[in-house]
């Protein structure tokens, strides 16, 4: 029998108990649409934390020097670029290179008449493009110049948390490069808010050259930051890059934690994913299974008149072929309307939320993104785990002999 008057048969069949029919369509979609609203969330997720921390720690690649641990900050001059400005300069040289510029960190503790709070200081060069984000984040007060001895930006949520004000005075102390507690007033030029309240609580910024005089480092930087044009284009820049004494990191490195994390939590997603495969699959193989057991005496006469029992499996195949591709249709477009609404609204989830991720930036609002080959592939993987969990009560009906069937009730 052809292909083409089997899968009618099985179309014709599903007709006969439309409302089964209909929710075991509907369980398939409604699995689907979970599996991409899911997956759409966390790609978002992942993407969106892995942007804000290139955008405002690591950059795409960073040059230090070989003895340089981030970890402790350290300020002896035998542990920094010595002459950062010629590398950065060196680096931006590059087509692929978007902007570099050396950046000095440190660790302070921030002094006001009521609080104190310990913090990461950053010595940057304010008019280096890549700052450019933090000047337009900017939500009270001036940005920076090059030349301000004086001035610093801080956070919003650091703001809030001290209630400090712009133009109000601060203390900032820091252990010099000689090992030396220093403390210096400092006026709160600007206030910032990137959306990372990680970052936006532990962090203040000053002209590299007034770091540099205040942690007594001299023309020394802890790293040079890049950011290019192309993500993808880090490790070839990177080996440009090298040299003797000097180590240099791309992305993925700098940011090895994060994505272990996410690399275990996808583990966990994929065993979420699998079991709604099966409990949709399930569904499916409970309908066919009932299906098969009203039309037991319908196999018999089939048999009866020549039909095959590979004919007769594969025309229950057909049926959960069709259920499947029917519910994965609706699920595609129930799912992708999920991640459209979340990458438009995305899910807000509060300063102190956020904050609770510790060094990991992730932002106020989470948004979700759309990543069609993954979603592709749960679509695939759906549709191959029906046909599998129908190949029971297809082969079941099959294997019926046709004096037993027509004598079924």
């Amino acid at each position: 029998m052809a292909l083409g008057k089997l899968w009618l048969i099985a179309y014709r069949d599903l007709g006969r108990n439309r409302r089964r029919s209909f929710f075991s369509l509907m369980a398939v979609a409604l699995g689907l649409g979970l599996l991409i609203l899911m997956n759409g969330y966390l790609t978002g997720v992942t993407e969106e934390t892995l942007q804000n921390a290139i955008r405002l720690q690591t950059g795409h690649i960073q040059i230090r020097a070989a003895s340089y641990q981030e970890e402790k900050l350290p300020l002896k001059w035998e542990n920094l670029l010595d002459e950062p400005e010629s590398l950065a300069a060196q680096a931006a040289a590059l087509p692929e290179v978007k902007s570099a510029a050396p950046v000095l960190w440190a660790t302070a503790i921030l002094n006001t008449r009521e609080d104190s709070v310990g913090l990461r200081l950053y010595g940057i060069q304010p008019e280096a493009g890549l700052y450019q984000p933090l000047r337009e984040s900017l939500v009270a007060g001036s940005y920076l110049a090059a030349d301000d001895r004086g001035g610093i930006l801080i956070g919003q949520k650091l703001a809030r948390d001290l209630n400090i004000a712009v133009g109000q005075d601060v203390s900032l102390a820091v252990v010099n490069a000689d090992g030396q507690p220093d403390e210096v007033i400092f006026t709160v030029r600007g206030i910032f808010a990137t959306g990372v309240p990680a970052y936006d609580e532990n962090s203040v910024l000053m002209p590299l050259a007034r770091a540099q005089a205040l942690t007594r480092t001299d023309n020394h930087a802890s790293a040079i930051v890049i950011m290019l044009h192309r993500q993808g284009d880090a490790s070839r820049v990177a080996a440009q890059l090298q040299q003797p004494g000097l180590t240099t990191l791309t992305w993925r490195e700098l940011n090895q934690v994060f994505l272990q994390l996410m690399e275990t939590s996808l583990g966990f997603y994929y065993i979420l994913d699998a079991i709604v495969m099966l409990v949709v699959a399930v569904v499916i193989a409970n309908t066919l299974l009932m299906a098969v057991f009203e039309r037991i005496r319908e196999m018999g006469i089939l048999a009866a008149l020549g039909m095959k029992g590979r004919q007769i499996m594969l025309m229950f195949l057909l049926e959960a072929a069709t259920l499947g591709i029917g519910g994965i249709l609706v699920g595609a477009v129930l799912g992708s309307a999920g991640v459209a609404y979340l990458a438009t609204v995305g899910i807000y989830l509060g300063d102190e939320i956020a904050a609770a991720a510790g060094s990991i930036p992730i932002g106020t609002t989470i948004h979700g993104r759309f990543a069609p080959g993954l979603f592709a592939w749960l679509s695939l993987w759906t549709l191959v785990i029906i046909l599998l969990a129908s190949l029971y009560p297809a082969w079941f009906a099959a294997r019926q002999e046709p004096a037993e069937a027509l004598r079924a009730l």
